[in-house]
């Protein structure tokens, strides 16, 4: 333990035990390595799913009518929903269990309050789940059932929606089907009733993409539905507007490419930043992080590559707020500046280490990263290691220096009750109690004391700020 804010809690949540709250100091946050990101909650794969579980992708859902959080963490045997709205008390809802056979191999996204999955297993085609059932689970885990089934095409690697349209596109299906692997085309509009409408017939197979309606620089495309391919040995760019006849703008390929695996633009839609997922492997270099010039969608250009710190393989990455977050395998998550990015700098600002073993060329570690929650929650997936959630430092007003202590808290941590006295004479007027969100959830008002007892009984495990006749604040620690 390196002082009072370095310990762990044990939060029973669905009848088991998971490690939580544990600042990043001096390079770690308890055995995991880190820079600049604290460890709020990390649940094993055991928790998620007993002997024989392993993870893969993950996704999140804001509930747009109560604001709470979930995660959604793919399983080789399912997806399991968990609520983390309090990071330091997670609930685990329960887990749609995958369609036929386990499978390494799973992918989720979310539209309007939907879950979409696909995976590689024999037959799975694609599972659709009303996330708003998730409000009113009363004696959770349960095991859920799907809201659909869509069974027209079997397996798939993996499964991409534009939000904005209300498509989603199907990727990595059989090689030897009608479209060859390459995308499909799925009107989801009616979540619980999709309709296909077609698919790419060129461009060869694709193992990931990106699909926006387009408002970037490229005015030729402006409003434009755009697919980025990653396409193992190239991208492909298309337009998909027009499902029945989706053309195809231009391909690029790059010096030593191995496998084209995933990218992601920018958020002024000027660049796209690509992960090679075995350049690591068969050529031996550094994480290589590969950035195009998208300003001409005819006319795309290679920009310049970036080299990670290790020589960890790099996975999916995601953009927001001019940072890229790369999911690094062994090496965990990496934060990369990308604000400099037309001066081809690139700066790793942080990272999260959640496979401390090593940082090795292979593929063990982290699998997705998301950081897409309101709150500024990041939720990661680890093969091997499970489900964590993480937050920047600095962003719980935990900062010690910032901190009047002109009151005092006994005990701390505590239980159930603890005494408040305040100094110089003064008088207690009022008490707020807030979670390390920010959301309020004790006021004791009209005190006029200069010594108080506050009841803490109700209180979840974590840490809290107290503070007192609204200007000075402290930190308290339930246990």
């Amino acid at each position: 333990m390196k002082n009072s804010l370095s310990f762990f809690c044990f939060l029973l949540v669905s009848s088991v035990f998971v490690k939580a709250q544990t600042p990043c100091e001096n390079g770690f946050a308890g055995d995991y390595p880190c820079n600049g990101y604290d460890l709020l909650s990390h649940v094993s794969l055991f928790t998620i799913g007993s002997f024989g579980t392993e993870g893969n992708d993950s996704w999140g859902w804001t509930d747009p009518q109560t604001q709470k959080e979930y995660a959604l963490m793919g399983t080789n045997k399912g997806i399991t929903f968990i609520d983390i709205t309090n990071p330091l008390a997670l609930t685990i809802l329960g887990t749609l269990k995958t369609s036929t056979s386990n499978s390494p191999w799973r992918d989720v996204k979310v539209y309007k309050s939907h879950a979409f999955i696909v995976s590689e297993a024999s037959n799975h085609g694609m599972q659709v789940f009303d996330l708003t059932r998730l409000r009113n689970v009363s004696s959770p885990p349960v095991e859920f059932s799907a809201d659909a089934h869509f069974t027209e095409f079997g397996s798939a690697h993996n499964i991409v929606i534009n939000e904005e349209s209300g498509y989603a596109y199907i990727v990595g299906t059989n090689r030897n089907l009608t479209y060859g692997g390459a995308p499909i085309f799925i009107n989801i509009q009616d979540p619980i009733n999709p309709v296909m409408e077609g698919g790419l017939l060129s461009g060869g197979y694709s193992h990931d993409a990106q699909v926006i309606t387009y408002n970037g620089p490229d005015t030729d495309y402006t409003n434009k539905e755009i697919l980025i391919g990653s396409n193992e040995n190239e991208i492909v760019i298309a337009d998909v507007t027009n499902k029945t006849n989706p053309t195809i703008i231009t391909t690029i390929s790059y010096s030593n490419v191995r496998y084209a695996h995933q990218g992601w633009f920018t958020e002024d839609l000027k660049y796209f930043i690509l992960g090679d997922e075995l350049d690591e492997l068969r050529i031996g270099n550094n994480t290589k992080t590969i950035v195009f010039d998208f300003t001409d969608l005819d006319n795309p250009v290679h920009h310049f590559d970036y080299f990670g710190p290790s020589a960890a393989i790099d996975h999916n990455g995601y953009v927001k707020d001019n940072i890229y977050y790369q999911a690094n395998y062994n090496a965990g998550v990496r934060m990369i500046a990308v604000s400099d990015i037309e001066n081809k700098n690139f700066t790793e600002i942080g990272y999260f280490d959640t496979y401390p073993a090593n940082n090795n060329t292979d593929f063990n570690g982290t699998w997705n990263v998301y950081p897409y929650f309101p709150s500024g929650n990041i939720i990661i997936s680890d093969i091997d290691n499970g489900f964590f959630v993480i937050r920047k430092s600095g962003t719980l007003g935990l900062d010690n220096k910032k901190i009047k202590t002109t009151f005092s808290i006994s005990p701390n941590p505590v239980s159930e009750k603890a005494t408040i006295t305040i100094s110089n004479n003064q008088t207690i007027k009022n008490i707020q109690v807030f979670s390390i969100l920010g959301q309020k959830v004790m006021d004791e008002k009209n005190i006029a004391k200069t010594q108080y007892i506050l009841n803490t009984k109700g209180l979840n495990s974590g840490i809290y700020l107290i503070k007192i006749n609204d200007n000075l604040t402290q930190k308290i620690i339930i246990d």
